[in-house]
């Protein structure tokens, strides 16, 4: 899946109220089951802010390890 297919269903999932945050992985499991979960543990660590590879920082990672949206949003959504 490309980057904007799995960020565009977070967002949905977010603003459905399927997905509170902040969010843990197997929290983006059960709302969005069809995800693949090893997929997901990848993309988020990929861009969560102050990622090493400098790719997009799409998300706040806070202590415990869950995940928030950077506002303003990408990719017009």
């Amino acid at each position: 899946m490309a980057v904007h297919v799995i960020y565009r269903t977070i967002v949905r999932a977010i603003k459905a109220d399927k997905l509170m945050e902040p969010f843990s992985l197997n929290d983006l499991i059960k709302a969005c089951p069809y995800l693949n979960k090893y997929t997901c543990m990848v993309f988020l660590s990929k861009h969560r802010q102050d990622n090493p590879s400098e790719t997009s920082q799409l998300f706040e990672m806070d202590p415990d390890g869950k995940f928030k949206l950077i506002r303003p949003l990408q990719y017009d959504l």
